[in-house]
């Protein structure tokens, strides 16, 4: 058995992302933000779907073809096609940011 919320460091200065689980079809990650982004001019361009679901903090997501970031709170989910461009503007400095990330083939 496990926490999604524990262990949470007090201070995290990178990106914590683990699998939970995985196998030769998906893979199910958590991630931990706390101010991270992507860096200025750099998109993911993914061979996988990846669903986002955001328990915790808040965070603004950019696709390549919108002009304004998509702000998530605790409880939104969406998919991001494969190779559909996309950043993380922002993650909550403040609150930690919890992701569950779950990339699978299209």
């Amino acid at each position: 058995m496990a926490n999604l919320f524990d262990p949470i460091p007090h201070e995290i200065t990178s990106e914590i992302i683990q699998d939970i689980l995985a196998t030769g079809n998906f893979r199910l990650e958590r991630i931990v933000s706390a101010g991270q982004a992507t860096p200025p001019g750099e998109w993911y361009d993914q061979d996988t779907h990846e669903w986002v679901a955001l328990l915790s903090g808040a965070a603004g997501l950019r696709f390549e073809d919108e002009a304004e970031p998509r702000v998530l709170s605790p409880g939104d989910y969406l998919l991001i096609p494969a190779h559909r461009r996309h950043r993380v503007e922002w993650t909550d400095p403040e609150t930690p940011t919890v992701w569950l990330a779950l990339h699978y083939e299209p």
